[in-house]
């Protein structure tokens, strides 16, 4: 019972990091919610798989609002959005599958590595060079494919993979930010789908699971989440950029060693 009280809470500090950070919660849900199922003694050789499905399920969710306030503005690239969309699908389904077909420690080494990734990305503010025009219709979808396949595979939104490609492609910051954003929404309500259908004849998992979907989970994060995103955007405000950058890569590099070991 103590675990289940852990979800809100859960939504509450992912909500918040991703309105102060500016980043998809599934970067912070997946490794809280690896935690809270230990301690809720679910078998270790779910734990991550159900992580990183809820996650996928809270996203299609939260991103919703995101997605149509940037759409709002203007902001969503309707011409981008239809090009990656195919290979979005694609990938998110493929990113699942694979997942499902790992064991638990290789998705813990997976996932280690690509936050460490992330944080050094972060840190040195690593971006591709040059600026290139928008390939054709193969080269989005291609690149939709990618995109989806690891957002997937790693419970995330997209964010981090699509606004820098975007970006490298000559698409300005608030477009990129606002179609990556949209872009989140078919990975996520696929992904979810997906994980939900390929781990429906695990046995190990909890009651009141959808395959790798766990609702009591799903229920407490999103309760909270939005309402607290919008108090972590309030403080991000009066916070300089390099600070926010150097503590959330910090973070991030903790959450990749506790997976590197295990």
């Amino acid at each position: 019972m103590e675990a289940i009280l852990l979800y809100p809470a859960i939504g509450a500090i992912a909500g918040f990091m991703a309105g102060l950070f500016g980043i998809g919660g599934g970067v912070v849900i997946v490794p809280l919610l690896a935690f809270a199922f230990g301690l809720q003694q679910i078998s270790e050789s779910v734990i991550l798989h159900l992580a990183i499905g809820t996650s996928l399920a809270t996203i299609a969710l939260t991103s919703l609002s995101s997605a149509w306030a940037h759409y709002q503005r203007g902001n969503v690239r309707r011409d981008c959005l239809l090009l990656l969309l195919p290979g979005l699908i694609a990938g998110a389904v493929l990113g699942v599958f694979i997942g499902d077909a790992l064991s638990g420690g290789a998705m813990s080494l997976l996932l280690g590595i690509f936050f460490l990734l992330l944080a050094i990305k972060l840190v040195f503010n690593l971006q591709p060079g040059g600026r290139r025009p928008l390939p054709g219709r193969l080269g989005m979808m291609s690149a939709g494919g990618i995109i989806g396949a690891l957002s997937a595979l790693f419970g995330i939104g997209g964010g981090s993979l699509s606004v820098p490609f975007l970006e490298w492609r000559s698409v300005p910051m608030k477009q990129a930010v606002g179609t990556s954003s949209a872009a989140g929404i078919p990975i996520a309500v696929i992904g979810a789908l997906t994980a939900m259908l390929v781990g429906s004849g695990t046995q190990a998992l909890p009651q009141w699971s959808t395959g790798y979907v766990y609702w009591p989970a799903f229920l407490g994060i999103v309760i909270l989440s939005v309402p607290f995103a919008r108090l972590g955007a309030r403080v991000a405000s009066g916070l300089s950029n390099r600070m926010l950058k150097r503590i959330f890569a910090g973070l991030i590099v903790l959450v990749a060693f506790k997976f590197l070991l295990g």
